[in-house]
């Protein structure tokens, strides 16, 4: 499924960090700040997710929830979470049913070799569940900040 600005945001119910659950039905009514990312504790990975956790301040009072997801499990998230004090929700999507919807598993190609894995890429949605900006191919340096300065444009 490819998923274009303007078009509804695939709902999602996915047990969370912590052991909790959330779905995006309830999020209705703040923007969300739903990223993806390839797995916990890489370097890149961690960066971006520091960076979110940075700005949190500032993406709650723009109205934006940010919510981290990937196919770790809730335990693997669970670590990371509390090793970088991350201050947001981490969605455990260890099936890939979350990913496929919004068609960030892909094929990659490293060193000569493809294999499926997760396309680094975030996706900006108003409260009223449409899809309203889309960052595939995501490049860590400066992302969160790029997203925020987007947020303030909505």
């Amino acid at each position: 499924m490819t998923i274009k600005v303007g078009s509804r945001a695939p709902s999602f119910n996915l047990p969370t960090d912590g052991n909790g659950a959330l779905s995006l039905k309830e999020l209705r009514g703040k923007n969300v700040v739903l990223y993806f990312y390839p797995k916990d504790s890489t370097p890149g990975c961690t960066i971006e997710a520091r960076d979110f956790r940075d700005l949190h301040d500032n993406f709650q009072k723009a109205g934006a929830v940010v919510v981290g997801a990937s196919k770790d499990s809730v335990k693997r998230h669970d670590n990371f979470k509390t090793k970088n004090e991350l201050t947001f929700p981490l969605l455990s999507d260890e099936e890939g049913v979350l990913c496929d919807a919004y068609g960030v598993w892909i094929l990659k190609k490293l060193y000569g070799r493809e294999y499926m894995g997760i396309e680094r890429a975030t996706f900006l949605i108003d409260g009223k569940g449409v899809v309203r900006h889309i960052w595939h191919k995501v490049k860590v340096k400066g992302h969160a900040e790029e997203v925020l300065e987007t947020l303030k444009t909505l």
